[in-house]
C-alpha cells in the first residue's frame, strides 16, 4: 500500500483492489475510475438478480456485501440508508442503491448503482411476461416460491438481530430499546404505517440530540 500525504489529505493507493481511497476528516470517498464503476455495477447487479422477497432482503445482503466483505461503508451508514429508503417514495431496493452509489461516488455512482439494481428485475419480468399464464400456473414454480419465502424470513430475522444489536451497542440507554419495541408493536399489532413509525422515531432522535446539545452548551458555559 502506497501512502502519500498532501496537507490535511491522505491519499492511499490500493493496487490489489484497483481503487483509490481519499480519507478526509473521517469520510471515505472513492475516486471515479472505470474499474470501480464496473465493480459497483456487478455487485449491485448480482445482489438484485439473486434477491427474492422484497427490499428488506436486499438491505441485509447489501450489509453483508458492502459492510462486512468490501468495507466500503459501515454499519451506521447501512442503518441510515434503511431508514431513509423506507421513508422515501419508491422501492426500498432502488432507494438504497441510490444512497449507496451517491455515498461512494456522487451522482455517477448513484446512476451506476440504479442501473445495476433495476436491470435484473426488468429483464426477468420481460421474459416472464411472455409466458405469464404458463408460469403462474406451474406447480414447480409455486413450490419454489414457497421455499424461498421461508429463506427470506430467515434472512430478514438475521439482519434485524444484527442491526438491532449494533444500535444498542452504539446508543447506550433504554430509549433505543423502547423505540424498537414500541415500533414493532405499532407496526405488527396495530398495523401503523411504517412511514409514520419511522418519522416518529426520527422526531424522538432529534429531540434527544437537541437535549444533549443543550446540556453540552450549559456545561460549556459553566466552565
Amino acid at each position: 500500500m502506497d501512502i502519500t500525504e498532501k496537507g490535511s489529505r491522505v491519499t492511499r493507493s490500493i493496487t490489489k483492489k484497483d481503487r483509490f481511497i481519499e480519507k478526509r476528516q473521517g469520510d471515505i470517498c472513492l475516486k471515479q475510475d472505470k474499474k470501480f464503476y464496473w465493480k459497483l455495477f456487478l455487485e449491485t447487479f448480482q445482489l438484485s438478480a439473486f434477491t427474492f422477497g422484497g427490499g428488506y432482503v436486499i438491505i441485509s445482503l447489501m450489509k453483508k456485501k458492502f459492510v462486512d466483505k468490501l468495507h466500503w461503508i459501515d454499519e451506521r451508514e447501512i442503518l441510515d440508508f434503511t431508514a431513509i429508503a423506507q421513508s422515501s417514495p419508491g422501492a426500498i431496493a432502488v432507494n438504497a442503491a441510490v444512497l449507496l452509489g451517491y455515498r461512494l461516488s456522487g451522482i455517477p455512482g448513484a446512476l451506476v448503482a440504479i442501473l445495476g439494481t433495476v436491470l435484473p428485475p426488468f429483464l426477468l419480468l420481460s421474459v416472464i411476461s411472455v409466458g405469464y399464464s404458463a408460469f403462474i400456473g406451474n406447480k414447480v414454480v409455486k413450490n419454489v416460491l414457497q421455499g424461498m419465502q421461508a429463506g427470506v424470513c430467515a434472512v430478514i430475522i438475521d439482519v434485524v438481530i444484527t442491526m438491532g444489536r449494533t444500535i444498542l451497542k452504539e446508543h447506550h440507554g433504554i430509549v433505543p430499546a423502547i423505540l424498537m419495541a414500541g415500533s414493532f408493536i405499532a407496526a405488527a399489532l396495530f398495523h401503523v404505517n411504517p412511514v409514520y413509525v419511522i418519522f416518529f422515531c426520527g422526531l424522538v432522535g432529534c429531540l434527544s440530540v437537541k437535549k444533549e446539545t443543550g446540556k453540552g452548551d450549559s456545561s460549556h458555559d459553566l466552565s
